[in-house]
């Protein structure tokens, strides 16, 4: 279970002030300036300032996966089960923040720091199908399958990647018509849920692709979660939206998932070049405070490669910037949320 971050002031209607000075000791890039690689690497824990302002945390490598359950357990039956999995649904209403490419990135991460991974593709579009290059129109069996379908095991719907550790729910757009077949469902926000229970204990980290909106689907994705990442853009209307994203999360938790957690708020497509990306983080960051992740993923078109080869960034590009950023995500997640 994910420990509870401080909660931040939702923020409705950003205002944008003369952006402050730089601290003695960050440089900050300018059009003149050639782009250097110490620009874009991940700063040394303490050593300086990172793009949000704060000094980046000292942060412990990830041990081992987690051990089976000892024989000192008190539930006898437990002994030689994996922990139940820690799940994680990345959400914005808004789309073209990075949800997919964060799922797709910190999922081979996770993956890379010995974590069995689940990743699931909760959008009709498929994103995250595509992006770890599978046809989703040649795919049998889905999301929608094990979601309405009672008589479908998760061993039918589970495609394995080509990244140890690293598993996928696909979807298709079969998935479009789900919403509206859930309306008549009992208890219907928690359809996922008991989907998933099946994967809980096969799994570490199990992390839900949501689909760009407040529906129903995606409130079925906070019903089954422990935590929620919420990327987001370094733009303007991304910042608008994170109000009313938070009233949802709230509306959840009193109602039907009282263990739902903000994980942290990620910063994402940042351009330190340029006054607006360094406002848009600066307000988060003042807003939400300790919420807002240290690492933010910087604009770089190596992700955009990765897509088309339909491999993480990870394997891709496994010396990049956004590679390295990645990974230092993947700590932070590990580090808040203790029992993945």
């Amino acid at each position: 279970m994910c420990r509870q971050t401080e909660k931040g002031r939702a923020v409705s209607e950003p205002t944008f002030a003369v952006p402050p000075k730089a601290p003695a000791n960050v440089r900050v890039a300018t059009k003149q300036a050639p782009r250097a690689a110490a620009a874009e690497r991940v700063p040394d824990p303490g050593s300086e300032l990172g793009p949000t302002g704060r000094p980046f945390p000292a942060l412990p490598e990830p041990g081992p996966r987690r051990a089976p359950v000892e024989e000192a357990a008190v539930d006898q039956a437990a002994v030689g089960q994996r922990s139940p999995a820690t799940v994680i649904a990345l959400c914005n209403q808004k789309g073209g923040v990075g949800k997919t490419t964060t799922v797709i990135n910190l999922g081979a991460s996770l993956a890379e720091f010995g974590r069995k991974v689940l990743l699931v593709d909760f959008d009709p579009q498929a994103s995250l199908t595509v992006g770890l290059g599978i046809n989703p129109n040649e795919v049998d069996s889905t999301i929608y399958h094990l979601m309405m379908e009672r008589d479908v095991p998760l061993d039918d719907v589970v495609i394995h990647t080509g990244i140890e550790n690293l598993d996928l729910i696909p979807s298709n757009i079969d998935f479009a018509g789900a919403e509206m077949q859930l309306i008549n469902e009992v208890a219907r926000e928690q359809v996922l849920a008991r989907a998933l229970e099946p994967a809980v204990s096969r799994y570490d980290v199990i992390l839900i692709d949501c689909q760009p909106s407040l529906g129903l689907l995606t409130v079925n994705a906070l019903a089954a979660a422990d935590g929620v990442i919420v990327p987001l853009e370094c733009e303007y209307f991304a910042l608008r939206g994170v109000a009313l994203l938070k009233g949802t999360i709230d509306k959840v938790q009193d109602r039907l998932n009282p263990k739902l957690q903000i994980v942290g708020l990620l910063g994402t497509m940042y351009d330190g070049r340029t006054v607006h990306s360094r406002e848009v983080l600066q307000t988060l960051v003042n807003g939400w405070g300790d919420a807002v992740f240290h690492t933010v993923i910087r604009r770089t078109v190596k992700f955009s490669e990765a897509t088309v080869a339909g491999e993480p960034l990870i394997a891709y590009a496994t010396s990049s910037a956004g590679a390295d950023a990645y990974r230092q995500l993947a700590k932070e997640v590990l580090a808040r949320c203790p029992g993945a």
